[in-house]
């Protein structure tokens, strides 16, 4: 099932990728979690399209779903064990502000 998220804008600051929210909410995640974006330039990392269902770097060839992250999966991490996605969940959550 795919996730719909009223998200409006989204950048890339100080190590982290901010996506905010129609409603003001500010979901962040480091980008050096995703081997793809921990490559990118800022001006890379900056150029962010973002869809109802997540977010697409063009020039990195990269795309996240909100569904993964929500669930705490930044793409690309090359580890399955439950332990480490909950771990990744944990650390979203804490870098959640509203």
């Amino acid at each position: 099932m795919s996730t719909l998220v009223d998200a409006v804008a989204a950048r890339f600051q100080d190590g982290y990728v901010i996506v905010t929210m129609a409603g003001g909410l500010e979901l962040r995640f480091p980008a050096a979690r995703n081997p793809r974006l921990a490559g990118g330039t800022p001006a890379q990392l900056n150029n962010i399209e973002v869809s109802p269902f997540g977010l697409h770097w063009p020039d990195l060839d990269e795309d996240l779903s909100f569904k993964g992250l929500l669930a705490g999966d930044y793409g690309q991490s090359g580890c399955c064990h439950a332990s480490c996605a909950q771990e990744r969940h944990a650390a979203l959550l804490e870098n959640c502000s509203h």
